[in-house]
């Protein structure tokens, strides 16, 4: 009976480590799919009818594909790429076919079949991955710097810090090289939105005994449909959270996007999954928003923008993140408007110090009625 367990619970640890598959590799994805459509168009040309029979499917598949190039990780586009893709199929089988069917039509139709299998193990792939993420105790990437902030020293008299919050346009942006011999800190996670970056605030920012917080976000939450609401939502708690904790905000521009390089890659067509009406949008409400909290609004997309509204070619090589051109004309702007600040916070020390005040100390509401008390 012991061995019987033992041979079964050998049997069983394989079972339990075993990792669920993880989707393909967005290049190779994105071949197959290519390469999906170009057996489809083959194989209708050794089936008398099927082209006509399968223009609404095929019209269906190519649409998908259209999408899937702009955002290649989408598992909404490959549901509906696969689902068009079987419906094909069906029809393939349906529809009488020459006989003998020449060996090269039989094997484009074999090869479409294994190709659609894998491209369906692949979103199965995709959708355990979004559950995992959604289920991760981890949701805001915290591990990411964890390691990093235990090891800073609290900053140093005279050297004021500033942290860079943001997505992978903060992330790509190597802050220490642009700003030598400053406290600058960067604190950019590719792929985030404006939820996540607000799940950062303590442990990244307040923690980290930061003077100024430099905000560039939105881009993400616009490429995932998030409505502008939200994303004002977001950034108004980052926000808050700052100023009750003794930390100055700075909220930049989202960046434009264009499309000029999507010849050199079709994922780089940018303005469907960003329309620059949004982003215009949301740089409007942030520059309303800035003023209205007396903030400094960092306004990176006028200087980056082209006449046609769009991200300058020379400033992007994806139409979307800044190249090295790109942070140079970002560096003298981010670094002005965080000396401002920096010099304005210093007057305001001074002064509250001329007249007694701490300006660190919370603001006293004056009771209801004692106003009117002292005035008599």
């Amino acid at each position: 009976m012991r061995q019987t367990l033992a041979v079964l619970a050998a049997l069983a640890a394989p079972l339990s480590l075993a990792q669920p598959p993880a989707p393909l590799p967005q290049k190779e994805a994105m071949a197959l799919y290519q390469r999906a459509v170009q057996l489809m168009d083959s194989v209708s040309l050794t089936v008398p009818g099927l082209p006509t029979a399968a223009a609404p499917v095929m019209e269906g598949v190519r649409q998908a594909l259209r999408n899937l190039e702009t955002v290649p990780i989408n598992s909404a586009f490959s549901y509906a790429f696969l689902t068009h893709a079987r419906g094909y199929m069906a029809l393939v089988d349906a529809v009488p076919r020459p006989q003998p069917l020449p060996l090269e039509a039989r094997r484009q139709f074999t090869e479409t079949r294994d190709i659609l299998d894998r491209l369906e193990s692949h979103f199965r792939a995709l959708l355990d991955q979004k559950e995992a993420q959604l289920r991760s105790p981890d949701r805001d990437n915290l591990r990411r710097y964890a390691e990093a902030n235990q090891k800073i020293s609290p900053p140093l008299p005279g050297r004021p810090r500033a942290v860079f919050l943001g997505d992978s346009i903060t992330d790509g942006w190597p802050v220490n090289e642009y700003f030598p011999d400053r406290d600058f800190l960067n604190r950019g996670i590719g792929g985030q939105v404006t939820s996540e970056m607000l799940g950062r605030m303590k442990a990244d920012v307040i923690d980290l005994k930061a003077r100024v917080l430099l905000v560039l976000a939105g881009t993400n939450d616009i490429a995932r449909g998030a409505p502008v609401k939200t994303i004002q939502n977001n950034l108004s708690m980052i926000a808050d959270l700052a100023d009750r904790n003794n930390v100055r905000p700075l909220f930049a521009s989202v960046l434009p996007v264009s499309d000029y390089h999507q010849r050199v890659n079709p994922s780089f067509l940018r303005t469907t999954a960003r329309p620059p009406s949004t982003i215009l949008e949301l740089n409007r409400w942030i520059q309303s928003f800035c003023a209205q909290r007396g903030y400094l609004y960092v306004d990176y997309f006028k200087a980056m923008v082209d006449a046609s509204g769009h991200l300058r070619a020379e400033l992007a090589d994806d139409g979307l993140h800044p190249n090295s051109a790109g942070y140079r004309v970002m560096a003298p702007i981010a670094l002005a408007a965080i000396e401002k600040e920096l010099a304005s916070g210093v007057s305001k020390r001074a002064a509250a110090k001329g007249s007694g005040l701490d300006p660190a100390a919370p603001e006293k509401k004056t009771k209801p009625g004692a106003q009117a008390l002292r005035q008599h």
